[in-house]
């Protein structure tokens, strides 16, 4: 009987020492995620502003009166979009070290296609509606990191409501509505809130999946995947709330 507590007692040691081992790992997985879309968003931000203030370089892409694009104004606006499916295709075949060179082209990229708000809102606006941005993703990725609550459900309604984004914003760049502007712009928060808060949760959970397996080149491609979907859920985020709220020049 000793010899039997003694060997459960030992298994139980084992299992819980696992466990706090992929604990220690999730929170690494995590802060390289945040890190890594951190890096990505300061590379866009700087680019961006680098480009925005400069008349020259803006006119590269951009009539300085108007705004409109030019043909590589148009190239640079959809290319983000482009380099996001091509990531997706290309991601088994990248190693860690190509997936992570490859996000921030594309942050550098992203920073191009947002060079001009930097002319159209003034600069307190955009820092203003930066830091909502960030105190609500804050919240909701934390939300969506600590809640007990399954929310894989979200998956599937949130991507169709992207996909009408899309299309409702490439329709609209036709149209010039701005009441559906308005109504984009709306929806938008609400899609990538939501989706700010499911990506963590899904990130987090395809991390305890296969922590047992131990592959850390999968793992380390995975904090890209990751940094890449948070990334895009706060630039999006960002983006509707200063068309929403954003004083113009």
């Amino acid at each position: 009987m000793a010899e039997f507590d003694t060997s459960r007692m030992t298994s139980r040691t084992a299992a819980g020492a696992r466990t706090a081992q992929i604990d220690e790992g999730l929170r690494a997985h995590m802060n390289k995620v945040y890190g890594t879309m951190s890096v990505g968003m300061l590379l866009t931000f700087l680019v961006a502003w680098a480009v925005g203030t400069s008349p020259a370089l803006l006119a590269v892409f951009r009539d300085p009166a108007t705004l409109q694009p030019n043909i590589l104004g148009w190239i640079v606006m959809f290319a983000p979009l482009i380099m996001v499916f091509a990531f997706s295709a290309a991601i088994n075949k990248l190693s860690a070290a190509g997936a992570q060179l490859f996000f921030y082209a594309f942050a550098a990229v992203m920073g191009l296609s947002l060079s001009w708000i930097f002319v159209a809102f003034t600069g307190f606006s955009i820092a203003q509606v930066f830091l909502v941005t960030s105190i609500s993703f804050a919240g909701l990725s934390l939300w969506g990191y600590t809640t007990k609550k399954d929310i894989s459900a979200w998956g599937s309604f949130l991507i169709m409501g992207v996909i009408g984004l899309i299309v409702a914003s490439i329709v609209n760049i036709f149209l010039g509505s701005p009441a559906i502007m308005f109504a984009i712009s709306v929806l938008g928060v609400l899609i990538f809130a939501g989706l700010t808060a499911y990506d963590t949760q899904s990130i987090k959970n395809e991390y305890l999946q296969h922590a047992h397996h131990g592959d850390s080149e999968w793992l380390g491609k995975s904090a890209i995947m990751g940094a890449l979907r948070l990334y895009l859920d706060f630039i999006n985020m960002f983006m509707f709330l200063l068309q929403l709220f954003g004083s113009r020049e």
